[in-house]
Order: structure tokens, then sequence, then C-alpha cells
């Protein structure tokens, strides 16, 4: 395994988690893309990477995601990280497997997507709604908001699934095996799992 990972995938499939889980369990330093993200949004909107940018779900994934692959790509070249064991483990919504292909693959990183494209969005929504708590952020949104994301986050999935198929790189459905996902992911990727 590389010194470092990225795991990526869709909202609220367990990306945090994971990578939190690597952090406090084996020590990767845990860096999260979504506030590195937020701060390009805040602070350099000529970067072009906005969540909030008039365009379709899918149209501002890839442009996040082509944007923010070569700015990992640097990150990961500096080096900063490859003389400790582990590295970081970078936790990051909008890398499609395409740009992780051109930009990444090559990089001191391996990837692990997680993502739920094997439900409807009528299931996502209530999976959702059952498991939502005070400390996520969308236990604030309306249900007819988490309805248009749910149906957004089951498309953005099958695309993930497509291209981690096309590129050969590992993914884990989580929308109905969630912790057997996560078991799965630690042992294809050599780390002990607790038992």
């Amino acid at each position: 395994m590389k010194n470092n990972i990225i795991i990526s995938g869709v909202p609220r499939a367990g990306k945090s988690t994971v990578s939190h889980l690597l952090a406090t369990r084996y020590g990767f330093q845990h860096i999260s893309m979504d506030s590195i993200i937020a701060g390009f949004e805040k602070c350099f909107p000529e970067t072009g990477v906005s969540t909030y940018q008039g365009l379709s779900s899918m149209d501002t994934l890839r442009v996040i995601s082509s944007k923010m692959a070569p700015f990992v790509r640097a990150m990961l070249d500096s080096g900063e990280y490859d003389e400790f064991e582990p590295g970081m483990v970078l936790d990051m919504y909008q890398l499609l497997p395409e740009d992780y292909d051109r930009y990444l693959r090559d990089a001191n990183c391996d990837i692990a997507y997680f993502i739920t494209s094997d439900v409807t969005p009528e299931e996502r929504f209530a999976i959702q709604k059952k498991y939502d708590t005070e400390k996520d952020y969308t236990f604030w949104k309306s249900d007819e908001e988490l309805r248009e994301g749910a149906e957004y986050i089951v498309e953005q999935s099958i695309l993930i699934r497509e291209q981690c198929e096309k590129y050969g790189l590992p993914y884990y459905e989580t929308a109905r095996d969630r912790e057997q996902a996560f078991q799965r992911f630690l042992e294809d990727f050599g780390f002990i799992p607790e038992t």
C-alpha cells in the first residue's frame, strides 16, 4: 500500500466515518478536502471551484473534480507526508474516477470509493432519514431537499460505479450493508479489522 489514501464517493456514504477510522485506529493524518473546497469557494471564487454555480449536480461534480484532482496531485507531489507511515487520508466527495486515473493514478496514493448505487432515490431518502443525527448537515434540510439530494446521490453513484469498473478502481456499496462494506474495505486494503 502507498503512504496516502483517498476516500472518495458520494455524500453520506461513509467517507468521513472510514477516514476517521483510518486516522484514529491506524494513525493516518485526516484531511477533509470538503473543508478545503469550501475555502476555495469563499476566498478564491476566480478558481471556479464552487458547489453553487448554477450547474446541474452532475456538471458541478465534473467541474470541481477536474479542478481539484490536479490540486490534490500537487499536494501529494510536495512529498510532505511521504516520510510518514502511514501518511494522510484525504476525505473527498468531488473526485471522479476518470480524474483520479488522469491525474493521480501514479501518485503516492491509493483510492477507494463509497457509493450508494444499488438503491432507488426513495430508498436512499428513507435510509438517510433513518440514520441522520443532529451532527449531520442533512439533518437540517427539508424532506423536499433531501429527496432531491437522494436523486442526484444515486445518479452520481451510478456514474462513479461505472467509472470505477472502467478504470479498475475499488468501490464499496454502503446503502444496505454499511458495516460489512467497511470491513471489506479494511480487508481489501490490508488493514486488520477489529472483531
